[in-house]
């Protein structure tokens, strides 16, 4: 089959729009989503100028989405003088995988020739998470552990990296099992949260002075087709699940939306518009209504909503001390 839009070979058809695309057109149809998706958002403020950049940290993990995320911001951003990229990596103490991630970024980080910060749970907190999964003495999922930690360090070095904003590299698959997640569960609360931490325009949303904004300009973009970008552009990413990946409900989620896109193409684009508007619409309704206040853990100093002695990464620090 041709590409529809020249007589090269096709590379990809995309179910949900129809189209037949090759290499080339495929790599600039994935761009020029992420591009759109950074001026729908408003992640450029109009007050961006050289003499007043804005530093952009963006979470590498090494892994497709945010190795390919970082490659086109890079595209996009590297002649800009109103934007500064840095790269963040967590080394979270996985024997066998993140090692071999990390190499990734840092070759990603020297071929473009942007800055690049690791830093590691071992460090951070005196753990491993292979220690941790051995240990679990909360009985939990290794990645209700990691999460923790994780949102804890971009967090605090975001603020350190003296950010405008945080980028993650979640994809359209990501979002939309989010969302489906959010409604089966009936978490109104979460729908809200959502909205104004990471999906809503910049313009739109309720930011707390207290954390760096978040954004994820990939969030159009289809998993598959992230992963095939990564491929045809020759990108350095590691492509493998963690090892202690155990999120069971929302595998269970993955599995039923791949049924419905393939049944139905295009679902997974119809969740997320639907559910886009909607969290808008909760945002507004319970903005400033659901009584959270944020307070200082007495233990880290880190600012949390979590009420009691400590925040919940402190409690975890402590039951695996």
């Amino acid at each position: 089959m041709d590409c529809d839009r020249c007589d090269e070979e096709a590379v990809m058809h995309a179910a949900y729009s129809g189209a037949h695309l090759c290499s080339d057109h495929l790599l600039q149809s994935i761009e020029k989503r992420v591009r759109r998706r950074v001026r729908r958002d408003g992640l450029v403020p109009r007050e961006a100028s050289p003499e007043n950049p804005q530093t952009w940290v963006i979470g590498l993990s090494g892994g497709k989405d945010s190795v390919v995320l970082t490659h086109i911001l890079h595209e996009t951003f590297a002649e800009d003088p109103r934007i500064e990229l840095v790269g963040l990596t967590i080394h979270e103490g996985i024997d066998g995988y993140r090692d071999k991630s990390l190499d990734a970024c840092v070759e990603l980080a020297d071929s473009l020739e942007f800055r690049h910060e690791v830093v590691s749970y071992a460090d951070e907190f005196g753990i491993r998470m292979d220690d941790v999964v051995e240990d679990d003495p909360e009985g939990m999922a290794a990645c209700a552990y990691c999460g923790v930690f994780r949102r804890d360090v971009l967090s605090r070095y975001a603020e350190k990296l003296d950010a405008d904003l945080l980028l993650t590299g979640h994809n359209l698959d990501d979002e939309a099992q989010t969302a489906l997640m959010n409604i089966l569960e009936g978490d109104v609360a979460q729908v809200a949260k959502h909205f104004d931490a990471s999906l809503g325009p910049i313009a739109e949303r309720e930011l707390s002075d207290e954390f760096v904004a978040r954004a994820k300009p990939l969030r159009d973009v289809p998993e598959k087709e992230v992963a095939l970008y990564a491929h045809l552009a020759d990108l350095p990413a590691h492509i493998t699940e963690c090892p202690h990946s155990s999120e069971a409900y929302r595998g269970e989620i993955q599995r039923v939306l791949y049924g419905l896109e393939e049944n139905h193409p295009g679902t997974r684009h119809s969740i997320m518009a639907g559910y886009e508007e909607l969290a808008g619409i909760v945002a507004d309704h319970v903005s400033g209504a659901d009584g959270a206040e944020l307070t200082e853990c007495p233990s880290c100093g880190s600012t949390t909503s979590v009420t009691g002695d400590q925040c919940r990464k402190c409690t975890l620090l402590d039951a695996l001390a």
